[in-house]
């Protein structure tokens, strides 16, 4: 490695995809560091402790099989872990596998630029040093850069005022028999709504546009579930690595269009009861691709919250009907629609008019103020390159990442990017739409492989050659339109960037599927990483 940089690798974020990137590096004995801007580890389950934080996915595939340390001796208590336990997950594999000591809590990097001279990258904190690394690895995460949105008068609203994904760390915020309001209903506005439901005096839930929300039933983990995870870690996670989602799930064999209406309707009841991905992926193969089967899950969806919903207006009213079943990220509910039945809970709609106005009082729909005491921003994120393009990543020539990707996304497979050496990306744009730690850690592991490769073989930069990352950009662009996703544009969904004001839409990430990427990684890998071996001189 370069001796003259301060360490082989500079790791931005210490969540999931910082903290596994941090022990592979130890594993092949890379001086490696990590740096954060929070006062603890965690990542995106550091910051977002809002009521309701909890995975959308089951805990044994929400969890890394690389440390048979932790898989041994790492407890789980529910079925879709709260944010706590998530965190305190994460706590204990940076103690067990000793990754503390190269960890640097709150140290948020302002800038990286790649110093073509000495091939090294420089790394500048908000307390103004520099570090140098020979690679930078970004773990900053896909869901982290928060969307604040720009509604008139946001500023001048007199009570309180929080983001969810930005919940004070310092203090207990109290709710209780207070007129609160929620602005926003992805993934993060779901899991708060019925929760706040339960203490509010009053809840006001602003809705532009209504979410096909999957019912997730949670209960405890016992000591022979658990066990059986234990023994099955390996082998659920070679199974995530062939699935389309990467989940250990068995592929459906059929259709929609291919079974009866008796029996496709038994088969969705069985598997929303079953709950989460599980009513996704495990129902018909086709939900994502035919839109005649698409609107099957459509219509079964609507029909449960017509059936639990007891407000005829308000059950309407929740009902998605301008975009199909996963055209925006179908978020799991616990007790969601239950909570509408709530004398309590008020939906108002603001989806033909939009919000007029936020005022010192509250907030002004249709001519009416609505008053209240706390307003919660559940806005989501910019999601896959917000943290990115939040700091100046500066690569050859001065080329800064967020110019670079200013009219159109370029990568080669969201690992790596032509105009800048030497760096890497743990769930970049344009990875795959899947389970994030079975991508993450087959990423990272990747990765890994790519720099022992480059240390045994005297390569001294990777860096994708342009022809390679203009291949997967229109391949990136092939699959995602082949699918219903495609529409997400009338849903505002992230996966697109058609939340965010401004920003190009287009697919920010992979829809051809898990499996078939992680194939084309490995076909990379052994083809000696020559597409990563291509940067102009």
């Amino acid at each position: 490695m370069n001796d003259i940089a301060d360490y082989d690798a500079i790791v931005i974020g210490a969540g999931f995809s910082g903290l596994a990137m941090l022990h592979h590096c130890h594993k092949i004995g890379l001086r490696a560091v990590v740096l954060d801007s929070a006062d603890g580890v965690g990542g995106t389950w550091h910051w977002n402790t809002y009521p309701g934080a909890r995975t959308d996915s089951e805990f044994y595939y929400y969890s890394f099989s690389f440390s048979q340390e932790v898989r041994d001796e790492w407890v789980w208590s529910e079925r879709y872990p709260a944010q706590p336990e998530v965190k305190a997950y994460l706590e204990f594999l940076a103690d067990r596998l000793d990754l503390r000591k190269d960890i640097r809590l709150r140290t948020r990097v302002e800038r990286a630029e790649h110093d073509e001279a000495r091939n090294v990258w420089a790394v500048t904190t908000d307390a103004g040093q520099t570090l140098t690394a020979t690679y930078l690895i970004s773990g900053m995460g896909v869901l982290a850069e928060p969307n604040l949105p720009d509604i008139p008068g946001a500023a001048s609203f007199a009570g309180e005022s929080y983001h969810t994904a930005r919940w004070p760390q310092d203090r207990e915020v109290y709710l209780s028999g207070k007129r609160v309001g929620v602005i926003g209903l992805g993934a993060s506005g779901v899991q708060i709504v019925p929760v706040v439901a339960e203490v509010a005096g009053e809840l006001l839930v602003f809705q532009r546009t209504p979410n096909y929300v999957v019912a997730s039933s949670n209960y405890e983990v016992d000591d022979e579930w658990m066990a059986q995870v234990r023994e099955s870690y390996p082998e659920n996670f070679e199974r995530a690595r062939e699935h389309v989602f990467a989940v250990p799930f068995e592929n459906p064999a059929h259709g929609a269009k291919e079974v009866s209406a008796q029996e496709r309707e038994r088969i969705f009841e069985e598997k929303w009861r079953e709950g989460g991905f599980h009513f996704m992926l495990e129902t018909f193969n086709d939900l994502a691709l035919d839109e005649e089967s698409n609107h099957y899950a459509s219509e079964f969806i609507r029909k449960k919250i017509r059936e639990t919903v007891q407000d005829p207006e308000t059950a309407e009213l929740l009902c998605p009907k301008d975009y199909p079943f996963n055209g925006k990220r179908p978020p799991g509910g616990h007790g969601y629609y239950e909570a509408y039945n709530r004398d309590n809970v008020h939906l108002v709609d603001i989806r033909e008019n939009g919000i007029e106005e936020i005022t010192a009082e509250g907030v002004r729909v249709n001519g009416r103020l609505h008053e209240l005491d706390v307003l919660i921003f559940a806005t989501g994120f910019d999601a896959m390159t917000g943290t990115l393009t939040a700091v100046d990543i500066v690569g050859r020539d001065g080329l800064v990442l967020r110019e670079k990707w200013a009219d159109g996304l370029k990568t080669n497979l969201g690992l790596g990017v032509h105009g800048f050496p030497n760096f890497f990306m743990i769930l970049g744009p344009q990875t795959p739409y899947a389970n994030l730690p079975v991508a993450i850690e087959a990423g990272v592991e990747w990765i890994t492989d790519a720099l022992k490769f480059a240390a045994d073989n005297g390569v001294e930069q990777l860096e994708s050659t342009k022809d390679a990352e203009e291949d997967w950009a229109e391949e990136v662009s092939r699959a995602g339109s082949s699918t219903i996703m495609a529409q997400g544009v009338d849903a505002n969904a992230w996966f697109i960037g058609a939340n965010i004001p401004g920003k190009p839409v287009e697919f920010n990430v992979y829809m051809g599927g898990a499996d078939a990427y992680f194939k084309r990684c490995d076909e990379v890998a052994a083809g000696g990483y020559l597409e990563f071996r291509g940067g102009e001189r």
